[in-house]
């Protein structure tokens, strides 16, 4: 293994989830607080919708979440996904990269090697089999700007075939939802994001959520992590398990989307959201549906089948 792949100290995060094989972590004693009542119908039903969209319009890519905002919905897909036999990948790349201007020679090198943990470096895109989707909130495209930004430049210096990379690539923004009229001006059409024209049509997608549901994610709901903008990139504390106050709030809710996703109702409501997008006659779209139907025996933590029924589960977790 090369210096360029090592992958860089990160966020630790806690794996809820059994999905790509692992096991995942006794939480011991991190309970959620007495006081604390689960995220609102409202957050649960807008996110599996949005979530389904993101799946359909993905073409059966990989799925790369940037930064935290949408923590909830990798922790939905890998407690929908668990013990499925779909056979790609949830990862995480939690970094801050919204603007670049003051990174050093060296943050800018610890980025390349963050997303070559993720399999974002030329060399290994332009040699992957299935695409790969990154997945974030979106208001104005920095973050997308300043990775693809560094990505291609990379790319120029690596020579590696531009023309099959760009193939490999998708972008894709979860915005927020807002009445559409023929003036209503999109993140892709700013002068700053004209890279977007670099890639094929259709792959810079945008789906919506509601505008309450993205601001909760974006900016208020609780998070496992801290933030990690490249000033903490080298911190040997950023990665140490977290002990914020709020840490086990966070983690309540963390817990509670993955156990939505083992939920029958919630994966049968994925499959009929998906149905209904254009894209769903597509076979890698298909073979999500199909693996979301399946139900295999549970092998989590103590080996029992999860109960279903979301709300109540979360309760249990409370004692």
């Amino acid at each position: 293994m090369t210096a360029e792949t090592v992958p860089p100290p990160r966020p630790y995060r806690w794996s809820l989830s059994a999905f790509g094989g692992g096991r995942p972590d006794q939480l011991g004693t991190l309970p959620a607080p007495r006081d604390q009542s689960p995220p609102s119908e409202l957050v649960l039903s807008e996110l599996t919708a949005v979530t389904a969209k993101v799946l359909a319009r993905s073409d059966g890519a990989d799925l790369c979440f940037l930064g935290r905002s949408l923590d909830s919905m990798y922790d939905l897909l890998t407690g929908a996904l668990e013990h499925s036999p779909w056979d790609g990948q949830l990862l995480r790349l939690p970094v801050s990269c919204t603007a670049d201007d003051h990174w050093s020679p060296a943050a800018a090198r610890r980025f390349r090697e963050h997303l070559a943990a993720v399999g974002l470096q030329p060399y290994a895109l332009a040699r992957r089999k299935r695409p790969i989707a990154l997945v974030d909130v979106v208001a104005w495209g920095r973050s997308y700007g300043t990775l693809h930004r560094h990505l291609a430049t990379w790319i120029e210096e690596t020579r590696e075939p531009w023309a099959v990379i760009r193939r490999k690539l998708r972008y894709i923004g979860v915005t927020s939802r807002c009445r559409s009229s023929p003036n209503t001006r999109r993140w892709q059409q700013d002068p700053d994001n004209d890279w977007v024209r670099t890639l094929p049509a259709g792959q810079v997608t945008n789906v919506s959520l509601d505008h309450r549901v993205w601001s909760h994610l974006a900016n208020d709901q609780l998070k496992v992590n801290e933030s990690f903008p490249h000033w903490n990139w080298f911190d040997e504390p950023s990665t140490l398990t977290p002990r914020h106050h709020q840490v086990a709030r966070a983690l309540a809710e963390a817990r509670y989307f993955t156990d939505a996703g083992r939920d029958t109702a919630v994966r049968e409501e994925l499959i009929r959201l998906m149905a209904r997008e254009p894209g769903f006659a597509g076979r890698e779209q298909r073979r999500i549906a199909l693996a979301l139907r399946t139900r295999a025996t549970s092998r989590t933590g103590s080996g029992t089948r999860p109960r279903t029924g979301t709300r109540a589960r979360y309760k249990t977790g409370n004692r």
